[in-house]
């Protein structure tokens, strides 16, 4: 089957049943939706499935998008019920960011594979410079900027998130700790982004990959039953059982942890990742 052997696709599945759980893991210590584990994984899986480099990361991302849906609205939920999530800006980035990732989804249909690696190691990169070596001092400001202001950030981490798979949490966490929040008011709040990011995103990538994946022989071979558009229904279905069941355990790690080791935790997970993505941009 896709050229491997059944002992092959049997690790593979074992591999996403992990993956799925460390992805629900995170998703609950660091409020975001998984997305910055689940890419990678896939991208492996994908890689060893012959899917071509020009749309195995589109398919990674959306696949991703789709696997943070129900992650992040359990982790969302466990978030909710310590009372630790801050509505008022969930409410004012509501409709910049679902713009956002309308638009970042429609990049994704025309855009070479090469961007998404790079926004990836970019934001990666820079946030987790922030929560590694950052200091208390670094603040735009002790209080939330304005609605307008607001707005333009939304906009920016529906864009941005569309194209690297994510929840939003790495663009949200390192936002609002630039304007003062506490990282764990930061981290509750930004599982709530990943709802608004993820649905509409899993939508922009299945109408963003159903045409052009019939271009490519490996990756049409994988269309229904197997994918939609940019959206693996392997990995989506064998991520979910145990992400959604690791999500609320992290959730409730999160707000065991001290601050700063919560900082460097995720600062040091997005610096491996971001270094993954700029050797393959090297290779």
């Amino acid at each position: 089957m896709f050229g491997i052997s059944p002992m092959e696709l049997a690790w593979l599945a074992a591999a996403l049943l992990a993956g799925g759980a460390v992805t629900g893991l995170l998703a609950g210590v660091f409020g975001v939706g998984g997305g910055a584990v689940a890419v990678p994984v896939l991208y492996e899986l994908f890689r060893i499935l012959g899917v071509p480099d020009e749309v195995r990361m589109p398919l990674c991302v959306g696949t991703s998008l789709a696997i943070i849906i129900p992650t992040s609205i359990r982790s969302f939920r466990t978030h909710q019920a310590k009372g630790a999530v801050d509505m008022t800006i969930l409410r004012v980035w509501a409709i910049p960011v679902v713009v956002g990732v309308a638009m970042g989804s429609f990049v994704a249909r025309y855009a070479p594979a090469d961007l998404f690696k790079l926004v990836f190691v970019l934001v990666a990169g820079v946030a987790a410079i922030r929560l590694l070596f950052g200091k208390d001092t670094w603040r735009f400001g002790t209080e939330m900027p304005s609605k307008a202001i607001m707005t333009i950030y939304g906009w920016v981490i529906g864009v941005l998130s569309a194209l690297m798979g994510i929840g939003g949490g790495m663009l949200s966490n390192m936002f609002m700790t630039f304007y003062n929040r506490p990282i764990h008011q930061a981290v509750a709040t930004s599982s709530g982004l990943g709802i608004l990011i993820s649905i509409p995103g899993a939508l922009g990538y299945i109408y963003a990959g159903w045409p052009r994946a019939a271009e490519f022989p490996t990756v049409a071979a994988l269309q229904p039953p197997f994918a939609i558009g940019y959206i693996s229904l392997l990995g989506f279905l064998l991520f979910i059982p145990t992400s959604v069941w690791m999500a609320p355990i992290g959730a409730r790690l999160a707000h065991r942890l001290s601050k700063r080791r919560l900082e460097l935790a995720f600062g040091i997970f997005l610096l491996l990742i971001s270094a993954r993505f700029a050797f393959s941009l090297l290779g």
